[in-house]
């Protein structure tokens, strides 16, 4: 799997412009909060499209302005691991994740249920919540709504933001998983050196 980034967009009174090629394991986008990272991440899913440039994943062009193309987010076959977890919160565990899987096309499944709540270690969590969940608890179920969505690559924005460092190695723990067994691309997004010494394959700076 390879990645071909070129983009830029105005925001504001400043560009945010990202420009880096990257291949298997973790990709960490680093840099002070307010760069732009999330804006990055969100251009490469196509919930924001870019002002100009092109973005390809193994060699299938994702967004290319001059081109004219702009795949829509479905067609991209990326899973979104959010800074907040984002879980609905009328819906318990169980629907939460079968919201995952029921948006990839059949032949695009990779990972059943069963495979991902044990993977994840949360099958005792299904009929729960999502308010019942701890930060760490919450985090694990997002990343498996998105497994089960049956994605190319992962996008991973500050997953670990918000907890304690016992949940933060916990999900370090799960990520390092997903990079070294599941062999799933990542990009992923933080500013904290630590963090990404631990985890990333390449580092990409922003802003310097």
């Amino acid at each position: 799997m390879s990645f071909e980034v070129d983009i830029h967009r105005r925001v504001g009174e400043r560009t945010i412009a990202a420009r880096f090629e990257a291949g298997e394991g973790i990709t960490a986008l680093f840099g002070p909060s307010g760069i732009g990272k999330t804006s990055i991440l969100t251009m490469i899913a196509g919930l924001l499209r870019p002002d100009g440039g092109r973005i390809a994943v193994n060699g299938q062009t994702l967004f290319d302005d001059e081109a004219g193309i702009d795949l829509p987010p479905e067609k991209r076959r990326i899973g979104y691991v959010f800074q907040d977890a984002r879980l609905f919160p009328h819906k318990r565990v169980r629907a939460n994740l079968l919201y995952g899987y029921d948006l990839a096309p059949p032949e695009a499944r990779w990972m059943s249920m069963d495979e991902a709540t044990s993977f994840l270690g949360i099958a005792p969590l299904l009929d729960r919540w999502p308010r019942s969940l701890s930060g760490g608890e919450a985090r694990r179920v997002a990343i498996g709504r998105a497994l089960l969505s049956g994605p190319r690559f992962l996008l991973m924005d500050e997953p670990l933001s918000s907890l304690d460092s016992a949940r933060r190695d916990e999900i370090m723990t799960v990520i390092e998983r997903i990079r070294d067994e599941v062999k799933l691309p990542i990009l992923y997004v933080s500013h904290d050196r630590d963090e990404i010494d631990r985890l990333a394959n390449t580092v990409i700076t922003l802003g310097t």
